[in-house]
């Protein structure tokens, strides 16, 4: 049986990752995991049920029951929820229950594709393709805010901005799995690329990869 082909992809809140990993698990015919969504289960139990976001033991157990196949993109989507993800997401022992998860996901054949934030350096640092896919804080901001008000709701700008810069730098600042490249990821910068620029530069760094695997 071949080894499962795998692409890890990183980067910021709002750089466009999970739509270009999408486009690229359609493309290939590969599963999809959204690992920020499995933070964020972790954060809507802890939430559901009351308790404190820092509640270590209990963060845990809520990591260990989360589900890969059961969780609800729209309700896991709200915003509140990404920041309380972000907190959950510093404790250790939630990262390694997860992590532990979404290697699995990853090693069934055929392959996979993964977002999140430290895919290409501690989920799968042996992945066949790491991207690693940013934009301006600006930018992410106005995303953000678009992608709210397509569903109907409203926002301020400057509040969302205010927000993801506090969630970068929890990201980047913790000392377990900080949000960083991988030292051999390609970088994507989308800030002036729309979503079909950025998906063609990503398909032909995976076309080459797999190419070059075949001849192994």
């Amino acid at each position: 049986m071949a080894r499962p082909f795998i692409i890890a992809i990183d980067g910021p809140a709002g750089a466009g990752k999970g739509t270009m990993a999408r486009r690229l698990a359609d493309h290939f015919h590969l599963s999809l995991l959204d690992t920020g969504l499995t933070y964020r289960a972790v954060a809507h139990r802890m939430l559901s049920y009351g308790l404190p976001l820092d509640n270590a033991s209990a963060a845990e157990t809520a990591a260990r029951q989360v589900d890969l196949g059961s969780m609800d993109r729209e309700t896991l989507s709200q915003h509140f929820i990404g920041d309380a993800a972000s907190q959950v997401a510093a404790i250790p022992a939630v990262r390694r229950a997860l992590v532990e998860k979404q290697r699995e996901f990853a090693k069934t054949p055929p392959g996979a594709v993964l977002d999140g934030r430290d895919i290409g350096t501690v989920v799968c640092p042996d992945a066949d393709v790491k991207l690693y896919v940013t934009a301006s804080s600006e930018v992410r901001a106005r995303r953000r805010l678009a992608e709210i008000e397509a569903r109907g709701g409203t926002a301020d700008l400057q509040q969302i901005l205010a927000d993801i810069e506090r969630r970068d730098a929890r990201d980047m600042g913790r000392e377990d799995s900080p949000l960083k490249p991988a030292s051999d990821a390609h970088l994507l910068d989308t800030s002036e690329m729309d979503i079909e620029t950025a998906f063609q530069a990503a398909r032909m760094l995976v076309e080459t990869a797999m190419a070059t695997r075949s001849k192994d």
